[in-house]
């Protein structure tokens, strides 16, 4: 069930403590981007040391990051509820969502004194307890798959599932972008293939890892930054008509995927 009815303590402590880290994730990525640890912020450094990764979305994209800590601060202020609190399932995202920020902050870290490497590390590290969110809160189950009795309020919905939605969705983007980026800074021959079809080849995975979600989930909010991804990745990329077309491509595709599924086809199997 979507929202456990037994209780589990006061969860006060752990609760303060989820506070804490959502703010010191969102005061430290502030904070980096003015006074950079390596001289250079994250947008600097794919600016100009990345300029050649060719999966890199155009700047504008990035703003999401905005919306992504708004909805991190609504769950905050969520889970702080003095019966929320108390809920199995929260303390569980709770303890997950901590671990992610401080991936998050050690992330930010490493990029920004380029060592790229250990970044990928950092970045599993936001990945992992992000994917364990999602599953605990069984997001998009409630709407895809009705009949196995997930419930879960307007509430929790939007305090809760659609920031995790958008959290992981934008992670998953950025965990190929990382990967690629990592690869760019070794000067990785791509074993003779080009640097635009192995691009095209991620956008393709990509897309394909978004169809699988919304198939499953039916989850709109994971879809759509997945699309505001694709489009900017075009925009950037848009005198290389290859990738251009292959991230409109992608993104029209999910949009009409999108629409299919919440229209109850293809029909599932319950």
């Amino acid at each position: 069930m979507a929202t456990p009815q037994t209780r589990s303590g006061s969860g006060l402590g752990l609760a303060i403590a989820t506070v804490v880290a959502v703010v010191a994730a969102v005061v430290f990525n502030t904070l980096s981007n003015r006074f950079p640890p390596g001289g250079q912020n994250v947008g600097q450094i794919s600016n100009t040391i990345l300029a050649g990764v060719l999966i890199t979305p155009a700047n504008y994209a990035f703003a999401i990051w905005g919306i992504i800590y708004l909805g991190l601060l609504a769950y905050a202020i969520y889970q702080f509820h003095p019966e929320r609190r108390q809920e199995p399932q929260l303390q569980r995202v709770n303890k997950l969502l901590i671990a992610a920020c401080v991936a998050q902050t050690i992330w930010i870290w490493l990029f920004s004194v380029q060592q790229f490497g250990w970044s990928i590390v950092a970045m599993l590290g936001i990945l992992i307890p992000l994917i364990g969110i999602y599953l605990t809160l069984n997001i998009g189950l409630d709407r895809q798959q009705p009949t196995r009795g997930y419930r879960v309020s307007r509430l929790r919905r939007w305090m809760a599932h659609i920031p995790f939605s958008l959290y992981l969705s934008w992670i998953a983007v950025a965990t190929i972008v990382n990967v690629a980026s990592a690869l760019y800074a070794t000067n990785w021959g791509g074993w003779g293939i080009s640097a635009v079809t192995w691009t095209v080849a991620m956008i393709v995975v990509a897309a394909v890892l978004a169809e699988v979600v919304i198939y499953q989930r039916g989850d709109v909010a994971f879809a759509l930054v997945f699309v505001w991804a694709l489009v900017a990745i075009a925009v950037r990329q848009s005198d290389i008509p290859a990738i251009r077309w292959m991230a409109l491509i992608g993104a029209g595709v999910l949009v009409f995927w999108l629409l299919l599924v919440k229209r109850g086809w293809p029909k599932r199997l319950e």
